[in-house]
């Protein structure tokens, strides 16, 4: 019993950072100080580690994920993905 209420109480005392997913459309990317924007404003300021596309650019869409560690705020950035590239210019989309 005494061994499971440790367990327990190392368990509780520990929080674990919780892993989140965005994404959204790139409005702008600085590659030499490693920072992109969205187009909804929010500033990612990317690890020197993490893999980013080479030909990344604004208008691709992107996928985050990250840590936080609840109010404390985020904790990493785990992982960039590219979902979509922006049309090139002049291309409606359309169907």
């Amino acid at each position: 019993m005494r061994n499971l209420f440790a367990a327990a109480l190392v368990t509780l005392t520990a929080l674990p950072a919780f892993a989140d997913e965005t994404e959204g459309l790139v409005l702008a990317y600085d590659r030499q100080a490693n920072v992109i924007v969205l187009t909804d404003f929010t500033v990612w300021e990317i690890p020197g580690a993490l893999e980013v596309p080479a030909d990344l650019a604004a208008g691709d869409r992107v996928h985050f994920v990250y840590e936080t560690a609840g109010e404390d705020g985020m904790v990493s950035i785990d992982a960039l993905h590219r979902l979509a590239r922006a049309l090139p210019e002049g291309t409606d989309g359309g169907s």
